[in-house]
């Protein structure tokens, strides 16, 4: 996005006057393919014509019949929208917009017989907004005059980057097509970009491993909160493209590199980004996991409905029959165990049941799970999957393991678990060799056979210390603890949840070690 701001210093003719310089002067974008839009006014608000834009742009030598009047619906900006549903106090005004004409593209009828600007068939495309802040609505509703006149101008890099081009696509621009290209040979190898039932799999691996780079050069890494949720699900949306399309042992993580190769310029430290590769891919190949278990379930639903009519739920779009309703609960039951977004059940499975009811079971299933915790929910869970809370209750297996093998030294640092897998940071003076790493796999695997019952106690914290119980994060329990009791292998602090028993964890593999400190250990398993 491209920008300026001025707070009562210059106005529509400095505005209007330099972007029109910028865009003919300084890009030598063709004058004959530029036309503009203008406020035509607000009769029911009393607010006029913008004839002082009109005239700027005639005097700039843009013809009449390049110059389009647009009413509060288009060229009107203010946070609310139209001037009906601004609030008193609300500051808005009329705006002028730059259109690029693409003269190859044809004007499809279906939206309407003539073109214009603001037709949807793609022949114009907008590259640039001036927005003049010159009201305020007062609380009898009508618009005073601001004292000070502003400016708020946003434009399109990749819009402008594609006028450029000639070429409405910006996917070919300059800032898109390397990272294309690396997906055309090392993701979608059978496929071309120009193949048209790949192509929107293709922009939105490439729009979404950019975002998902930026993102983790500010330093958020994927979370179910916040920024972290944002990424995670802009990396589980690639996933989802390259399952559809691509090699799945192929690795999106390698489009690191033509992000790093075309913002290494402009942004020398985005170079990092390179270091940050094994985060892709920790996600990535965790989801496609879960992925293939859940979508091998989901098609194992379909065909056990196969006979039965309704509402249809499909394999992958494009790619697979339809079938049978499948219900709510069944949808509901999918996201809770697997992980698998609401999102992607709806517009990658094309699923066309009753998703409000689907949300409305999550937010149930979300309150009961704060009930349950009481304001004690402790142990790096990123949600309540049924799998999630498996490798929760794995994680107490592992930390009284840790102890069994390495000694008492061993101090628990961090954890964070996923429906995908579980991921414990520990202290350890002890070096941690391959053949303990079997031991403590072995311990884990021997507990899950034995059946060990899973219970908890509320007692004073001090109770707690006395009997032995493992403490995270001592100083941040309250006076009254909940301790979680696997059989008489492990006594935890913990504000749970947990399996019932061991037996429900079935297996653990741990399948990565990596030391991330000084005497600091990280183990992965699932």
């Amino acid at each position: 996005m491209m920008g300026n701001w001025s707070l009562g210093d210059y106005f529509k003719k400095e505005q209007i006057s330099w972007f029109w310089e910028f865009l003919t002067s300084e890009l030598g974008l063709p004058k004959d393919k530029l036309y503009v839009t203008i406020f035509a006014g607000d009769k029911k608000n009393n607010l006029p014509p913008d004839v002082d834009s009109i005239e700027i742009w005639k005097k700039l030598g843009l013809p009449e019949n390049r110059i389009f009047k647009y009413g509060p619906e288009k060229n009107w900006w203010s946070r609310a929208g139209v001037p009906d549903n601004m609030p008193a106090g609300e500051p808005g005004g009329p705006d002028s917009e730059v259109f690029y004409e693409f003269t190859q593209v044809t004007h499809d009828k279906k939206f309407g017989e003539k073109c214009h600007p603001n037709c949807d068939c793609g022949r114009f495309m907008e590259i640039g907004n001036c927005v003049f802040m010159q009201y305020k609505k007062a609380p009898s509703g009508d618009f005073q005059e601001l004292p000070a006149m502003n400016v708020d101008f946003g434009g399109g890099l990749e819009r402008i980057l594609a006028a450029l081009n000639d070429d409405p696509d910006v996917f070919l621009t300059s800032v898109f097509k390397k990272i294309i290209e690396e997906i055309e040979i090392n993701i979608f190898s059978k496929f071309k970009y120009t193949d048209k039932n790949v192509q929107y799999s293709f922009r939105i691996l490439a729009d979404h491993i950019k975002a998902a780079s930026f993102l983790l050069f500010s330093g958020i890494t994927p979370s179910n909160k916040a920024q972290g949720y944002v990424l995670r699900r802009l990396l589980r949306k690639s996933v989802m493209q390259v399952y559809k399309w691509g090699d799945q042992k192929s690795k999106i993580s390698t489009l690191i590199n033509p992000v790093i190769d075309i913002y290494k310029n402009s942004y020398p430290e985005i170079e990092k980004l390179i270091d940050m590769k094994e985060i892709i891919d920790n996600e990535t190949d965790g989801f496609m996991i879960t992925l293939k278990k859940a979508l091998d379930k989901w098609h194992k639903l379909l065909s056990s409905k196969s006979s039965v009519p309704g509402p249809v739920g499909t394999e992958l779009v494009g790619v697979g029959p339809s079938y049978g309703p499948i219900t709510p609960e069944e949808v509901f039951e999918f996201i809770t165990t697997y992980g698998l977004p609401l999102d992607i059940i709806v517009n990658d499975l094309n699923w066309t049941g009753d998703f409000k009811k689907v949300e409305k079971l999550l937010n149930e299933h979300k309150t009961k799970s704060r009930a349950y915790s009481v304001g004690m929910f402790k142990g790096g869970l990123a949600d309540h999957a049924v799998q999630t809370i498996k490798y929760h209750t794995a994680t107490h297996l592992l930390h009284q393991a840790l102890f069994d093998v390495l000694g008492s030294d061993v101090r628990q640092e961090g954890s964070n678990i996923t429906v995908e897998r579980l991921r414990f940071d520990f202290y350890s003076i002890k070096k941690l060799e391959e053949n303990d790493l079997r031991k403590i796999e072995e311990i884990i695997n021997q507990k899950i056979k034995e059946s060990l019952p899973v219970e908890f106690k509320i007692v004073p914290k001090d109770e707690a210390l006395k009997i032995g119980a493992r403490s995270f994060f001592r100083e941040k329990y309250p006076e009254m603890v909940k301790v979680y009791f696997v059989g008489s292998y492990s006594k935890e602090f913990c504000g749970g949840p947990h399996v019932k028993n061991t037996s429900e964890i079935g297996s653990l593999k741990i399948y990565k070690f990596e030391k991330i400190g000084s005497n600091l250990y990280r183990i992965y398993a699932k």
